[in-house]
């Protein structure tokens, strides 16, 4: 489990990993810390005092894929899990996961993963609402993608000999590299499973300015995976860039087109650029009508222009990314101790 200052969660994390249900087999739980100011090593202070199953492991470049492959390499056990700091498991996911990888004939299976509001605030449903539904996320993120064979899957259990064959994560990708490893393994010849008899509840972006971020991010590494690993990255990852850019070009057309004194092709882009917000509120609003439905919330009719704001910053962020030529960071820049936080 990498985390860095997961003090919020860690404590809910980690234990449910630790109760898990395991007849007849044994489970070492290795919660590799970013340096944490926050409070969250005190916690695992704690936990690992209460018996032995719990160890503690440093990870001084702060980094995801350092973390994971720090826990990969410190791993005693034939299977390993990549388990996040923001979700709870059932009792019964690892024991679960494991069957389903053999009866499936998997390298690797999770189970489902539900969003689950950061609190109790409106706004934390909302965010967890928005991310839930396939108009945001896509049918195929790992929340929302159907049981079966899958490209990506999260918080899986894996066949620790088929990760280190593959020389472990890419430590030049702070995101995505779990998509990149997913990629690497079914270009192996591997499957990867996941299965809903069991679940992972994740906790989502407490409110609309950290969701916003966090899309930002993602949208950026996006395209920096891409240039680091085609395969890893499907159309739908850039659907976002696509509409950001069509409104750009529509709005910097309208100007354009204003300034150069015809009025009436400025107001054809105008209308144009109206139109895709209008659609895409449009759809939004459809979707939220479902989830006030579902939820019996008239609050959920917000949804739409938390999908909205999700879209634009995710668009933005790759966007952004495109147009620094960005590329991954050297493996030796890295490694200087600092770093974007874990996540």
């Amino acid at each position: 489990m990498p985390l860095r200052n997961e003090a919020r969660f860690v404590r809910e994390a980690v234990q449910s990993v630790l109760d898990q249900d395991l007849p007849g087999l044994e489970i070492e739980v290795l919660a590799v810390d970013g340096l944490s100011t926050d409070g969250s090593r005190e916690i695992l202070n704690e936990l690992a005092a209460r018996g032995g199953r719990l160890r503690i492991i440093d990870n001084p470049y702060r980094l995801t894929p350092h973390a994971l492959n720090l826990g990969l390499r410190a791993a005693a056990g034939e299977h390993v899990g990549i388990f996040g700091s923001h979700a709870a498991y059932d009792r019964d996911y690892v024991a679960t996961c494991l069957d389903e990888l053999r009866r499936h004939g998997a390298v690797g299976c999770s189970g489902r993963i539900v969003a689950t509001p950061a609190d109790e605030s409106l706004s934390a449903r909302l965010v967890t609402w928005t991310l839930g539904s396939s108009f945001a996320s896509s049918g195929r993120s790992f929340r929302t993608a159907p049981e079966g064979y899958a490209d990506t899957i999260a918080y899986p259990i894996f066949r620790k000999d088929a990760l280190l064959e593959l020389g472990g994560y890419n430590e030049r990708l702070v995101r995505n590299q779990d998509n990149d490893m997913n990629e690497r393994l079914r270009a192996a010849g591997h499957r990867l499973y996941l299965t809903w008899k069991t679940t992972a509840r994740y906790r989502t972006q407490p409110g609309l300015r950290p969701l916003m971020r966090y899309a930002y991010r993602a949208g950026y590494w996006n395209f920096v995976t891409l240039r680091e690993n085609i395969r890893a990255m499907r159309g739908r990852h850039f659907a976002p860039l696509v509409f950001v850019n069509g409104l750009a070009a529509a709005a910097v057309a309208a100007g354009a087109s204003a300034a150069a004194g015809d009025k009436r092709l400025a107001a054809g882009f105008g209308l144009a650029a109206a139109a895709a917000l209008a659609l895409h509120l449009a759809a939004g609003l459809a979707t939220s009508l479902r989830i006030a439905l579902r939820e019996r919330s008239a609050a959920a009719l917000l949804v739409a222009p938390f999908i909205l704001a999700f879209h634009l910053s995710y668009g933005a962020g790759t966007s952004a990314a495109l147009l620094r030529r960005a590329r991954p960071p050297s493996v030796q820049a890295l490694r200087e101790p600092a770093g974007e936080a874990t996540r």
